[in-house]
């Protein structure tokens, strides 16, 4: 915590809006709109909540496809399933380890090849650990095809792509403030969207899709998707200290870097996305989580179980949504990249609270094992 979440929690209870609506609700959603350079924004219960609605809103429903990132947490994914939908996973390309625009148009091609299947409904694109993902080709693509983009930057909160943040890209962005993310409302998530009637339509659904009537009257399926006030404060608190969790991610990910890059490969260190020999696209990543590249899945478990031994706590990359049992039905195209980088990432600590001590001695650690 920052500190200044505790004054926003006493501002709620001052005014005895312990609900999930309330002044704070409406003054987060007003300064996230404006950190991340959209109009309008709604604070839901989770960054899953807020893909579900998205494609709740774009009429998604059972028999359509939805193209997913395959490299991604499931929770880009699950929510194409709670509308009967089937995810149509995309390999990653080297560089971002995000959605690769010619494998995406590669896809389309085939699709519109057969005559017995439909355009996707929608495609998602994953800012993966805070790195941006290529969002002008891949924005071409879907132009192209008129397929509306739910841009998920649930990681990616402070990250910029070419002087606009993350989360302004798509037809709507999502975030998440889960209690893993750079900031937190101890869970919780945001839909956001230049389209005044898209995030209208969410809170009316978040909040059971009540109808304008004096009783309780429902004429659509609604859900208990609102974030609550208490929340939403806790929230305020953490965006006042949004840009220093930024800077101290970065810090910490440069530290690793500049100790391991003779070692490991790491996720775009130099925060460009090369377009051709003359051409590069600025970017800048939140840095959410440090993330390496090992020489072998048997490195990658000597490093792990080596820092598990001195309780430190690592993990392996994100497992592709195409080899996870629940989605073994479920189409890919490509898929390789995906799973080179499963087999041989490691996540490493990467909490701002690691002190320069802890640091010194997680790459100790690290240097030790590779000896």
């Amino acid at each position: 915590m920052g500190g200044a979440e505790q004054a926003y929690i006493q501002q709620a209870f001052n005014v005895n809006w312990i609900s999930t609506a309330g002044p704070q609700i409406n003054q987060l959603e007003s300064r996230l709109a404006a950190y991340t350079q959209n109009k309008h924004a709604a604070v839901l219960a989770s960054g899953t909540a807020a893909l579900h609605l998205a494609l709740r809103i774009l009429g998604v429903n059972a028999g359509d496809s939805v193209i997913c990132q395959t490299f991604t947490f499931a929770g880009s994914a699950f929510p194409i399933t709670y509308q009967g939908a089937t995810p149509v996973f995309i390999d990653s390309e080297p560089g971002t380890w995000n959605m690769d625009p010619n494998i995406l148009e590669d896809s389309l091609k085939q699709i519109t090849k057969s005559s017995n299947q439909q355009l996707p409904k929608a495609i998602i694109p994953v800012h993966l650990y805070g790195m941006p993902a290529q969002m002008d080709e891949i924005r071409q693509v879907a132009g192209k095809y008129a397929i509306p983009i739910i841009e998920d930057a649930a990681e990616a909160l402070g990250s910029v792509y070419r002087g606009r943040p993350c989360g302004s890209w798509g037809d709507m962005g999502v975030l998440s403030f889960n209690g893993n993310k750079i900031i937190t409302t101890s869970g919780g998530g945001a839909l956001l969207s230049d389209n005044r009637q898209y995030i209208e339509k969410a809170r009316f659904l978040a909040t059971q899709a009540r109808d304008a009537a004096p009783h309780y009257q429902h004429s659509e399926a609604g859900y208990n998707y609102r974030m609550g006030n208490i929340n939403a404060a806790i929230g305020l608190g953490q965006m006042e200290v949004l840009d220093e969790r930024v800077k101290r991610k970065r810090e910490i990910w440069q530290f690793y870097y500049n100790e391991l890059k003779e070692i490991f490969e790491f996720q775009l260190p130099a925060e460009k996305i090369q377009v051709n020999k003359s051409t590069a696209k600025q970017i800048r990543s939140n840095r959410w989580l440090t993330t390496i590249i090992t020489r072998s899945f048997a490195q990658r478990e000597a490093l792990r179980q080596a820092l598990e031994t001195e309780n430190i706590e690592s993990r392996p990359l994100w497992k592709p949504m195409h080899l996870q049992p629940v989605f073994k039905e479920a189409p890919c195209f490509g898929g390789g990249v995906a799973e080179d980088l499963f087999e041989r990432g490691l996540c490493l600590p990467s909490g701002t609270a690691l002190t320069e001590e802890d640091l010194t001695r997680i790459v100790a650690i690290i240097k030790r094992v590779i000896r």
